[in-house]
């Protein structure tokens, strides 16, 4: 994929109050399947996900947007597909424009067939395209679908690759031609539109005699990319943006608050706080005030992502049938990182139907509590009048890092144990309580508590260490889950790779990287940390810079599925 992006067009003004960007493009994507793709920002690959191809391509707006944002300018993004290589200029308010012609790829999808539209009173012979693909961006140069819609042109509509995402174009008002009865607003002039390089072999044309019809000027107009909570912290549904979109260019609604909250600008990128450019904002005072460097950016954005607003109370799951996988570590590391960046109301909580050893890896309490003791207790919590102060004598607070962990059993001689119903009832009481829910889980993936956690679960996080036993663990797991119908859960997933020695095996790694990637949403990597060798008490603060970091990026890619 070139990286070379022609410069926005002379007739199309920079965005007021922004830099422009140059150009280069900064920003590379890549739609690669019908459900993948990839974007890479800084130097970094990020693989995003969507239910179809409108989706992927709305994750990857979304995080561009997001970028722009960030760095308080419009950015140059270059979109690979099998339709070809689009530039595209995105800016901080959402705003996406075309940045230069399209290099149209050289066996791009047909298009399902698309009549012209009437040039005038005299009917005109329609342009067969070939069927069932989508039609090319040169589509982006006809009127409104709903102009284009009359009693008698086909039903189907034509789909776009980045249509949606682009400026469409508004169409004043201009004489009305009559066919059979029906009145039809006049097509645009060609001649107007950027020249675009097509495949002659695929878009056959036959002899189309031309009147001249007057038209009035054409402007274009933009329309923001909104967020998606459902999937991602950025974009939203294709019916939810052609809904605000309708309501945007609609002249008959008023605006209200929600319009005028969103008219705000994005707040201004603060000056770096690390790094030599904060450094030398500190040593002078503020004189000299740098902006952030590109890590420092990606930090801020991983922030935001842990820090988004979710709707209702949301459930993480943490798996792996082999022991020894570091999953006890993940679940501690993070609650703690939600715990960190959100201002509490996160719990971490060993779902081990016997004994597990999250109690352990704890911060110990003034008691010993555990699950089994809340199980038996659980109806003290069944009114409106418990509070979340009245789950301190179960579980165990975990200071600084502003979660709390609910240890299993730890009687070695007990005979307790917790099944689906009773994980169940302790869910449904914990979650009136708790914003977020981090689970670990046991190694048998035939208990019943076990199989209630995974079809609770908002998000499923794959763990292992970089290990071929590990890894087989969590490839079998997978497996699983596919054929006991969870391949949505898992398509969703996030695979966390640890680690386990100062030196890993790289080919080995390699090979995990590339089998998660197909299955799950997004693979990452967290270091070795020498503080987490021990097996004692999790300290947040005794983890390495890096490591940290690393579970800040683990935990934002999480966050994004919740």
């Amino acid at each position: 994929m070139s990286r070379n992006v022609p410069a926005l067009p002379d007739t199309v003004a920079p965005e007021a109050g922004f830099t422009a960007p140059d150009t280069t493009a900064d920003i590379i994507a890549e739609v690669q399947t019908d459900t993948t793709g990839e974007v890479t920002i800084n130097g970094a690959t990020r693989t995003v996900t969507g239910n179809d191809e409108a989706g992927v391509r709305e994750e990857i707006i979304g995080l561009v947007v997001e970028t722009a944002r960030t760095r308080g300018q419009s950015v140059l993004l270059q979109v690979s597909d099998e339709q070809g290589d689009w530039p595209l200029t995105v800016h901080p308010n959402g705003r996406v424009e075309s940045a230069g012609p399209v290099v149209v790829g050289r066996h791009p999808k047909p298009a399902h067939t698309v009549p012209l539209p009437v040039q005038n009173s005299s009917p005109r012979p329609a342009v067969p395209i070939e069927a069932d693909a989508r039609t090319p961006f040169a589509a982006l140069l006809q009127p409104p679908a709903a102009e284009a819609a009359a009693a008698d042109e086909p039903d189907d509509e034509p789909v776009s690759l980045f249509e949606s995402l682009l400026a469409p174009l508004a169409v004043a008002a201009e004489p009305r031609a009559s066919v059979g009865g029906a009145e039809r607003t006049p097509s645009l002039p060609v001649a107007s539109a950027p020249v675009i390089s097509m495949p002659v072999a695929s878009v056959p044309v036959t002899s189309v005699p031309v009147t001249s019809v007057p038209v009035t000027s054409v402007p274009v107009t933009s329309v923001p990319v909104t967020s998606r909570p459902a999937t991602s912290p950025f974009v939203t549904s294709p019916a939810a943006a052609a809904a605000a979109a309708t309501a945007a260019t609609s002249t008959t609604v008023p605006p209200n608050l929600a319009d005028f909250l969103s008219s705000r600008p994005p707040a201004p990128t603060g000056p770096a706080e690390h790094g030599w450019q904060g450094a030398m904002r500190r040593l002078t005072g503020g004189l000299v005030s740098l902006a952030p460097s590109p890590t420092e950016q990606m930090q801020r954005s991983a922030i935001s992502a842990v820090q988004r607003s979710l709707n209702g109370p949301r459930t993480i799951v943490v798996l792996n049938p082999k022991g020894g996988a570091h999953k006890t570590t993940a679940t501690l590391l993070i609650a703690a990182t939600f715990g960190i960046y959100r201002g509490g109301y996160t719990l971490a909580w060993d779902n081990n139907e016997t004994m597990g050893t999250l109690g352990v890896r704890a911060q110990a309490a003034r008691h010993t509590n555990t699950a089994v003791d809340l199980l038996r207790d659980l109806d003290r919590f069944g009114d409106a009048r418990s509070r979340v102060g009245d789950l301190d004598n179960y579980v165990r607070s975990q200071g600084d890092a502003q979660f709390d962990a609910l240890a299993s059993d730890l009687d070695p001689a007990g005979a307790a144990s917790i099944d689906d119903v009773a994980f169940r009832k302790l869910h449904t009481t914990l979650s009136r309580f708790y914003r977020v829910l981090v689970i670990d889980t046991g190694n048998n993936m035939r208990a019943s508590n076990w199989e209630a956690a995974v079809e609770t679960a908002d998000q499923l996080v794959i763990v292992s260490t970089i290990r071929e036993d590990t890894g087989y663990g969590a490839a079998s797991l997978l497996d699983g889950l596919r054929q006991k119908g969870h391949a949505d859960k898992v398509a969703q997933a996030v695979t966390v790779l640890a680690s386990p020695s100062k030196t890993a095996d790289e080919q080995l790694s390699a090979r995990l990287h590339d089998h998660f990637r197909q299955l799950t949403r997004t693979v990452v990597d967290v270091p070795y940390d020498a503080s987490l060798v021990g097996g004692g008490p999790l300290n947040v603060d005794a983890l390495a810079p890096r490591t940290r970091s690393a579970w800040l990026q683990a935990t934002a890619a999480i966050a994004e599925g919740l």
